[in-house]
């Protein structure tokens, strides 16, 4: 590896809201108002009945689990999450039925895993009113964690979190969503109203918008690194919408990673112009331990994303990637079997593409190059 390539930790959506919040050492009201549950506390017990006692308090650690020994060996030079939960005691629940938060105190959880920026523009960091965003913004700033996708205004929304590397060169996050991934229109920031950075996936005055930022922010050397929250849930199908808008960052914008996420489990992987596309990466950490439903999609296992990108042209060089299953709450390095079923998941999905994982051990894969026929 060259000594200015640039590797990158990335991943999807870390929900540390809800049933993990009751587990770390500043558990917040567990008071929820949903259709089927009424306490936090509900989603613990569930996870506990299916997995066996979970430690309370929790360190701040705990939920990271085999993480950092990947973190350790790959060494990133930046870590970027969506972080789907606001960071409140405060606030109104926004009627929408499912509302997560984590109790500012507890904020630790996340620079125990050293990360560098939160992206926040997901269907739930409005869970609970613009009080809830604005603590989530003030608490985030105070552990001196920068974000991107949120603000008090339009342009802080907009505006990318700049995260320094090596001294010399920068990455610029940019976080977007769309309303398929179930944001309602009134969360959109507008000139004096904090909400999220609101786009329409297929719009091309929405690609604009990025290329005129990239245009009067990006200096030479700079990596752009596009994060969009789309799509639902569950399920597989990667809409032309998104596939057009994803190029279209990269023709258009200049952006060197598409960080797409929404979806509860890992979907395709696409290599565009040598550029990286994730179309879903999947929960990190989630509370839906012991839940039944979409067994087929195997929620629990969980990626982690280090693709290296070259000093050069921000080219992808190499992606290598960590498997994960959510075992008590936290990351337990995913078994040979897990870690093989997840290789020939997505290599079936990225088929399409022309892309497939390959299994590196366990708990390890890589991306291989495209397909002959894709070349």
């Amino acid at each position: 590896m060259a000594v200015s390539d640039i590797r990158l930790f990335l991943c999807g959506d870390v929900m540390t809201g809800r049933g993990i919040d009751q587990i770390l050492p500043h558990p917040g009201d567990p008071l929820l108002y949903e259709p089927a549950m009424t306490s936090a506390l509900g989603y613990l017990r569930l996870a506990e009945r299916a997995s066996g006692p979970i430690p309370r308090p929790a360190d701040f650690g705990y939920v990271w689990g085999d993480l950092p020994r990947a973190l350790e060996a790959l060494r990133p030079a930046a870590r970027i999450v969506n972080l789907e939960t606001a960071i409140t005691d405060r606030g109104e629940p926004d009627p929408k039925g499912i509302n997560y938060r984590m109790h500012p105190a507890n904020v630790l959880c996340l620079t125990a895993a050293g990360i560098d920026c939160c992206v926040l523009a997901n269907n739930h960091v409005l869970d609970w009113g613009v009080q809830g965003l604005e603590d989530t913004l003030d608490t985030l700033s105070a552990a001196r964690l920068p974000t991107a996708g949120a603000g008090r205004t339009a342009a802080e929304a907009a505006a990318p979190a700049v995260l320094e590397v090596d001294g010399s060169r920068r990455i610029l996050v940019f976080g977007l969503c769309t309303g398929s991934s179930g944001v309602p229109r009134g969360w959109a920031a507008t000139g004096d109203r904090p909400g999220v950075s609101l786009v329409e996936q297929c719009s091309d005055r929405s690609v604009a918008r990025v290329a005129e930022a990239v245009r009067r922010l990006k200096q030479p050397g700079d990596i752009v690194v596009a994060s969009v929250h789309w799509g639902g849930n569950w399920g597989y199908a990667v809409p032309r919408a998104q596939q057009h808008f994803a190029h279209a960052l990269i023709d258009r914008a200049g952006v060197a990673i598409v960080h797409g996420h929404s979806s509860h489990h890992p979907k395709a992987i696409e290599l565009y112009r040598g550029r990286l596309i994730l179309y879903g990466c999947g929960d990190l950490l989630n509370d839906y331990e012991g839940i039944g439903g979409y067994e087929e999609y195997r929620g629990d296992l969980t990626l982690a994303y280090f693709p290296l990108l070259s000093a050069e042209d921000n080219s992808l060089l190499r992606l290598d990637l960590r498997a994960y299953r959510i075992r008590q709450f936290r990351l337990s390095e995913a078994t040979h079997e897990e870690t093989a079923w997840l290789a020939e998941r997505l290599t079936r999905e990225g088929q399409r593409f022309g892309t497939r994982l390959t299994e590196a051990g366990a708990g390890a894969l890589t991306l291989d190059r495209p397909l002959p026929e894709r070349l």
